[in-house]
């Protein structure tokens, strides 16, 4: 098994994740753009990471991406072309009608033998789908509205050390650095762009969360209306839901489907944070309500999940746990 961007901070989740579910590995092979001696850690101890070669990677089975999509591009076909199995982080293949967008509590039987490319979705579509799979499945759907509030980790490293600096700054009394990875400053503010924005509007990650909602779920006529917003959190994903379903349903209805949810904690009351779920692998729903008194099929909800884990690193390892438990990959 190999890792592809294993000093991001993907790439370290994953390890992290691999390590806690105790996943077999035979050999693990760490890469990077560059060499670097000692840089991740795993099973206890300091290990090498060697630069990403076409060479290098032929002698694996299973290759995790957690590095952008030119990565993907110039890797994975090859990997592809020798039977290889890949796990890939990046958006490259998302929307590839060949490559299934899995999330095991969400879709797992769409999985197939003889699938070997598994693009791991927008990690703020995979947390709305965590949401939207039980109401999906007891009562329907037939429009999602959303609004997002998206954390620094989603941008990357470079993101978590760039609020980090506003957020010093800011305290010390200090100009803020110029504003890089994020349009505007984000310490003690909030950011309705994530993406370039298109002719009609909507942002790149607006247009990702349609798109792979659509797909995820299996439904592609799905209306999906999405605002995303980077807010000064580091690795928590908020999402405030409002959903119209097929048919006439109930919170208690509701409620019992989502109590029940594989990979899925309901609040009946109460509040949960983007701070309570930092470091877990469940998606927290709380606040269901029906939004219209009189409607028996409008409601609200509102949701949370780790980006770094259930919406990118945690995904990626159970669909490699999902291989090995139907035989796709041997151990």
């Amino acid at each position: 098994m190999a890792v592809v961007g294993a000093t991001g901070v993907v790439g370290e989740t994953i390890l992290r994740v691999l390590e806690e579910r105790s996943v077999p590995i035979g050999k693990l092979g760490l890469f990077a753009s560059r060499a670097r001696a000692n840089a991740v850690r795993y099973g206890g101890r300091l290990l090498d990471v060697e630069p990403a070669t076409d060479a290098a990677l032929a002698e694996y089975d299973v290759v995790f991406f957690a590095s952008g999509e030119d990565a993907s591009e110039r890797f994975v076909p090859a990997l592809l072309e020798r039977g290889a199995v890949v796990i890939d982080n990046s958006s490259t293949y998302r929307m590839d009608e060949r490559a299934p967008l899995v999330v095991p509590e969400v879709n797992g039987a769409v999985v197939e033998r003889g699938d070997r490319l598994f693009p791991v979705a927008n990690c703020t579509a995979i947390i709305l789908c965590m949401a939207l799979a039980p109401i999906r499945n007891v009562a329907g759907l037939r429009a999602v509205r959303v609004a997002t509030y998206q954390a620094a980790s989603g941008a990357g490293r470079a993101g978590l050390d760039e609020l980090l600096a506003d957020e010093r700054a800011v305290v010390d009394g200090l100009a803020e650095p110029p504003a890089h990875v994020f349009p505007h400053h984000l310490a003690r503010n909030v950011v309705p762009q994530i993406g370039q924005i298109d002719a009609g509007g909507a942002t790149g990650e607006e247009r990702k969360v349609r798109e792979e909602t659509r797909k995820m779920l299996g439904l592609p006529e799905l209306f999906v209306s999405a605002t995303t917003v980077r807010v000064p959190v580091r690795t928590a994903h908020s999402e405030a839901v409002f959903f119209e379903t097929e048919r006439d349903t109930s919170v208690a209805e509701l409620s019992e489907a989502f109590a029940s949810a594989p990979g899925t904690v309901f609040h009946a009351s109460g509040i949960v944070t983007p701070r309570d779920v930092e470091g877990s692998d469940l998606v927290h729903v709380a606040r269901l309500r029906q939004e219209d008194e009189g409607s028996k099929r409008a409601f609200a909800l509102w949701c949370v999940g780790d980006q770094l884990r259930k919406g990118a690193a945690t995904n990626a390892v159970q669909i490699l746990q999902l291989l090995l438990a139907g035989g796709f990959v041997q151990a």
